[in-house]
């Protein structure tokens, strides 16, 4: 007897892309490596996304992470899928981030407010050493500045890129 595989089979397409992940050194220059490997990855992979806001967006969630855990381990994960691009930056704090609304004068506390703003969906979740906190940013596809951003919503997410 001989046995065919269906020739009309759909093969699922990957959702995973392109993943970098890579440790910072944890101090002043964490958040400068940080920004420069999200725009190589957004170049290398030809990401449809505006890298300004990408590197900005990963500076405030690096600067964060070394503010509220100096000398603690910080890992940048970079994703890119069919229609999104997605920074996780984890550390060993067990300090959750909350949205909070800063006065216009302040110093520090709105760099959550601009990860909302800007970002097509964020959140947080715990991992074994600490926790990730992650954003993610629409894909144009077509005419350019379509796409561009989701819903402004804090999610509560599954890691992508493990932790």
């Amino acid at each position: 007897m001989n046995v065919m595989a269906p020739t009309n089979t759909m093969v699922p397409r990957p959702t995973e892309l392109h993943l970098c992940r890579l440790q910072l050194a944890s101090g002043p220059g964490a958040a400068a490596e940080a920004r420069t490997r999200v725009r190589a990855a957004i170049r290398t992979w030809d990401v449809p996304a505006d890298p300004d806001v990408a590197v900005l967006l990963t500076s405030e969630l690096v600067t964060n992470a070394i503010r509220h855990e100096p000398g603690g381990t910080v890992t940048l994960a970079i994703t890119r899928t069919r229609d999104r691009l997605r920074v996780d930056v984890h550390d060993t704090s067990r300090y959750l981030p909350v949205l909070v609304n800063s006065p216009a004068d302040a110093e520090t506390g709105r760099g959550l407010l601009l990860v909302s703003g800007l970002s097509a969906e964020w959140g947080v979740y715990r991992t074994r050493p600490g926790k990730a906190v992650y954003f993610t940013l629409a894909l144009r596809h077509g005419r350019a500045g379509r796409g561009t951003r989701g819903p402004r919503r804090l999610a509560a997410a599954v890691p992508a890129a493990g932790g």
